[in-house]
């Protein structure tokens, strides 16, 4: 046991071992604070997913006006061009309105956790969800990289700490399949909010642009 949480788990022989559990996490000590720590920085992540969004939203209806124009000029060359330029805007409106979604899952489960098991439980598929939001961003958001990559070193050493203090051991396959199941649903409600917020692109421009950015 690491020598940091070894004070945590003096207490008088009345109290069980369930009860010096709750009070690791629930108490201001070692795991608390850093679980909150993690919590806020995700939260500035949202922030700034969300004024993302906005701003490619704000150059979503700029080009999809110009594709208007231009098929009303009857220049479907132009039109064209500008509608693969639209299709790759939308496709990264998707994926920053995914990983906002995911990190919007995260949130609300690092807030139930009430007990050290339940910081592993919740804590393994994070990792992943993380993992995957900070690769699918780097192209979109550069400094997401390493802003991401903090939380996901503050995560990963509590979910080590957590470990040691419960003993518990991670089922990766099912942290896994859990990771896998909050991007799918992301995704999921991502695509379809595209759908409802943007309008398809007028008939006259050929469907082979894709210009709908939905794979």
């Amino acid at each position: 046991m690491s020598s940091q949480f070894s004070s945590r788990w003096q207490s008088s022989p009345k109290e069980g071992f369930g009860t010096r559990i709750k009070d690791t996490v629930r108490s201001p000590g070692p795991l608390r604070p850093r679980l909150e720590q993690a919590t806020r920085q995700i939260q500035v992540q949202i922030s700034k997913l969300d004024a993302t969004s906005a701003k490619l939203r704000e150059r979503d209806a700029s080009i999809f006006n110009k594709v208007v124009a231009s098929i009303q000029k009857h220049d479907t060359q132009h039109a064209n061009i500008l509608a693969n330029e639209l299709s790759e805007v939308r496709k990264m409106n998707k994926m920053v309105t995914q990983a906002k979604l995911a990190l919007e899952q995260i949130t609300l489960r690092l807030n139930t956790v009430q007990e050290l098991g339940d910081i592993v439980v919740t804590l393994s598929p994070a990792m992943g969800v993380i993992r995957n939001v900070r690769s699918g961003l780097v192209s979109v958001i550069p400094e997401a990289e390493h802003e991401i990559g903090e939380i996901s070193g503050l995560l990963s050493s509590i979910l080590v700490d957590a470990g040691q203090l419960g003993s518990g051991v991670i089922n990766f396959e099912s942290a896994n399949e859990e990771a896998d199941k909050i991007l799918a649903e992301a995704g999921a409600v991502a695509e379809q909010r595209m759908r409802d917020k943007f309008p398809d692109l007028p008939s006259a421009v050929p469907t082979g642009t894709e210009a709908t950015g939905f794979s």
